[in-house]
């Protein structure tokens, strides 16, 4: 090789080494969409409670299997959608908003619970009491699986993420 052609060699891996920088610079930070940011999940759940609490027992009684489906397929579905995005925010809030899903099915259980037990025991006439059907218990329980399905998956997914950071992997 001669003088000429090693500079010129030097030049092109200078020129490559710099326009790699580039290309591998990190993207600036964007705002994650609304439709990953939102609740499913927990929008189903209240709107299970809300519609237990409102609508006629007997109607309610007749359809709950349909008003089941519609309400928990969609949040399974579009809560699954979120597990390939493993945004730290997008993770962040999933969780807030799982802890959010529990507080609200726990408050719902413990208040029917108590019903039961003012009910059954103490007998405390006049009581205003909440009462959930076990179709209404079983709706729940199966959100709060999916929710805890979806947490499981974003353990998985924040795992492999700093496993790709990790320099000895």
């Amino acid at each position: 090789m001669t003088k000429p052609d090693s500079l010129m060699f030097c030049q092109a891996l200078k020129t490559l080494y710099l326009s790699s920088n580039i290309l591998f610079m990190p993207m600036p930070a964007t705002k994650p969409s609304t439709f990953l940011i939102f609740p499913w999940g927990l929008l189903s759940i209240v709107l299970v409670l809300v519609l237990n609490l409102t609508l006629d027992d007997e109607w309610f009684t007749k359809n709950w299997s349909w008003i089941a489906l519609v309400l928990i397929i969609p949040a399974a579905i579009l809560e699954n959608f979120k597990v390939g995005y493993s945004t730290m925010r997008i993770m962040f809030l999933k969780v807030v908003f799982s802890l959010l899903s529990f507080l609200l099915v726990g408050m719902a259980f413990g208040s029917a619970l108590t019903g039961y037990h003012i009910d059954k025991f103490q007998k405390i006439p006049g009581a205003k009491t909440i009462e959930l059907p076990w179709y209404v218990m079983l709706a729940l329980g199966v959100l709060l699986l999916i929710q805890v399905a979806q947490l499981f998956s974003m353990l998985k997914a924040v795992k492999r993420e700093f496993m790709q950071m990790d320099p000895d992997q």
